[in-house]
C-alpha cells in the first residue's frame, strides 16, 4: 500500500490577467524572460511533480524566485494553479467545494510563517487557541491544549503575554505551538526559521527535529537554506526559476548532484555536519562468529584482516586481533574469548555525523566499529571511507 499523502501532478502557475491564453508558450517551452517580455506573465512554476509521504519532513527550497514559496501555497489553495492536480489522500483538492475547502484548511493542514503571523491584540494563550476556536471547540477544552502545547515547545508560563512581550524566537515557539494545537496531519513551514538570529534558528530546528521524533506529522518546510534543508529533510526538492531540478534524500543530493545548479549549490556544504555514518560506512566483512576461542583463531587465520568483530547471539561483543588469539593458553582455546581479550575501542551508531567521529576515527588502528541501538553490528568506518568522501569534496572545491 501506498504511503504516499500529497500528490503534485503536472502543477503550473502563470501569474497574469490571462494565463490560459499564454500557456502554449509555456508548453512550447520558452523560458521565462521570454515568456514575460512577449506577454506580461511571470512564470511561477512549471511542470512540478512530487510526491510527498505520510510521516516525513519534505523540504522544498531554493533561491529567492525559484518559486519554493508559491508551490507551498498551492498546498492548501491559497494560490490555485493554472494547471494540474494537487491531490491529498488521493482526493484532487481543486474539486472541493467552497465548504469543505474550509474545513480540509481547519482540520487537515496547519501552517507557520516566517513572520510568526501572531494576532498583536490576542494573549500567547489565545493566539495557539485560535484554530481550535475557528473549529468550534469549547474555551475550557481549547486553553487546555494550547496550555499542553505551550509546555511542549517550552514557554508555559508565558499564557498571558502578548507577541510584543516576547522574543523573536518566543513569538515563533507561539507560532509552532498555534500550528501543532489543531491536531492537523500536515505542517506547512514557510521560511518559518529564516527571520531568527543563527543560535535561535538552530534551537528552533533542534525543537522541530524532537518533536517530529514523536510526533510523526508530515511537514513540507520551504527553506532558502541549503545547510537547514540538509538538517531537517527525509528528502528534499530544490527548484530553479519554478522548475524541480532535483529530489532526493539529503545524501543524494549531496553525493550525486544532478545539474551543475545543484553541483555549485552544494560545493560549499561541510559534508562532515551533513552526512551521517550510515552513509559512509562499509559492510562488517571482518566478522568472527565462532564459539570458542579456537575456531576464533581459524576464523582469524583464513581472514587477510589481524582483526575481527566479536559477534554472538545477544549482539557485538567486541573488537578481537590474531595476535591476542594466537597468545592465549592452549588449555583456555575450547572457551568463549573473555571481554579482557577485546580491544579498547568504542562503538559508534549509525546516525552519528561524521564531524563528531573524524578524531576517533583517526587515533584508531582499527575500523570503528558501527553498532545500532539494539547491539547489532551494522557496519565499519574507516579512515580509507572517510577521507574518500571528504577528499572528493576537497577536490571539487579546490
Amino acid at each position: 500500500m501506498s504511503n504516499c499523502l500529497i500528490e503534485i501532478q503536472g502543477l503550473y502557475k502563470l501569474f497574469g490577467k490571462n494565463p490560459q491564453k499564454h500557456m502554449d508558450l509555456v508548453h512550447q517551452g520558452r523560458s521565462k524572460d521570454d515568456i514575460l517580455a512577449k506577454t506580461g506573465h511571470t512564470l511561477g512554476l512549471k511542470d512540478i511533480n512530487l510526491q510527498i509521504n505520510k510521516g516525513e519532513t519534505f523540504v522544498i527550497m531554493g533561491l529567492s524566485g525559484s518559486g519554493k514559496s508559491t508551490l507551498i501555497r498551492h498546498f492548501n489553495r491559497l494560490i490555485d494553479p493554472t494547471e494540474g492536480k494537487i491531490l491529498v489522500n488521493g482526493r484532487d483538492i481543486m474539486a472541493l467545494p467552497q465548504k469543505e475547502l474550509e474545513q480540509f484548511r481547519r482540520h487537515k493542514m496547519s501552517m507557520v510563517f516566517q513572520r510568526f503571523g501572531l494576532m498583536p491584540h490576542r494573549t500567547v494563550l489565545e493566539n495557539v487557541s485560535y484554530g481550535l476556536k475557528v473549529q468550534g471547540i469549547h474555551k475550557t477544552t481549547r486553553h487546555q491544549k494550547a496550555r499542553e502545547w505551550l509546555e511542549t515547545v517550552g514557554l508555559a508560563g508565558y499564557e498571558d503575554q502578548y507577541p510584543n512581550q516576547l522574543s523573536g524566537g518566543q513569538q515563533q515557539r507561539v507560532g509552532l505551538a498555534r500550528a501543532l494545537c489543531t491536531d492537523a496531519e500536515i505542517l506547512l513551514m514557510d521560511e518559518a526559521f529564516s527571520a531568527l538570529d543563527p543560535l535561535i534558528r538552530s534551537e528552533m530546528q533542534d525543537q522541530l527535529i524532537n518533536l517530529q521524533e514523536r510526533l510523526h506529522k508530515t511537514i513540507v518546510f520551504i527553506t532558502h537554506d541549503l545547510d537547514e534543508a540538509l538538517r531537517l529533510g527525509d528528502r528534499i526538492a530544490i527548484l530553479k526559476d519554478g522548475e524541480l531540478v532535483q529530489e532526493g534524500t539529503p545524501e543524494k543530493i549531496l553525493l550525486e548532484p544532478a545539474t551543475d545548479y545543484v553541483e555549485a549549490f552544494v560545493k560549499d556544504v561541510n559534508r562532515a555536519r551533513a552526512l551521517s555514518v550510515e552513509v559512509v560506512m562499509k559492510p562488517p566483512t571482518e566478522r568472527i562468529s565462532a564459539k570458542t576461542i579456537g575456531e576464533a583463531l581459524q576464523q582469524m587465520r583464513r581472514s587477510k584482516e589481524n582483526y575481527g568483530y566479536y559477534v554472538n547471539e545477544d549482539g557485538f561483543q567486541g573488537v578481537l586481533l590474531q595476535e591476542t588469539l594466537e597468545v592465549s593458553p592452549s588449555k583456555d582455546r575450547d572457551n568463549q574469548p573473555s571481554t579482557d581479550m577485546f580491544e579498547n575501542i568504542n562503538t559508534i551508531t549509525p546516525d552519528t555525523v561524521l564531524e563528531d567521529v573524524i578524531p576517533q576515527t583517526l587515533d584508531t588502528d582499527y575500523p570503528l566499529p558501527v553498532v545500532n541501538k539494539k547491539g547489532d553490528l551494522q557496519g565499519q568506518l574507516s579512515r580509507a571511507s572517510l577521507g574518500e568522501i571528504l577528499g572528493n569534496y576537497t577536490k571539487k572545491t579546490d
